[in-house]
């Protein structure tokens, strides 16, 4: 009897002892590229109350150091 408690023991230990989590990667954030100068053809366009700069397909917010490009 006391095999199979010696026994239970170990097979419980062991099974906690491995983890069951996977490996979590962390992708680095994207680079932000600031425009310091709009193109002469932006358009000005306000989205939920927000405004926006729009050229070449993309949305532009103005920030202090200039204009990131940003999803709207």
């Amino acid at each position: 009897m006391m095999k199979y408690v010696i026994y239970t023991l170990i097979l419980v230990s062991g099974l906690t002892l491995n983890s069951c989590a996977s490996r979590v990667v962390v992708q680095p954030q994207n680079s932000v590229t600031v425009v310091t100068k709009l193109p002469r053809n932006y358009k000005v366009v306000r989205v939920n109350g927000y405004r926006y700069y729009y050229f070449n397909g993309r949305h532009y917010k103005k920030t202090k150091r200039g204009y990131i490009a940003v999803r709207a």
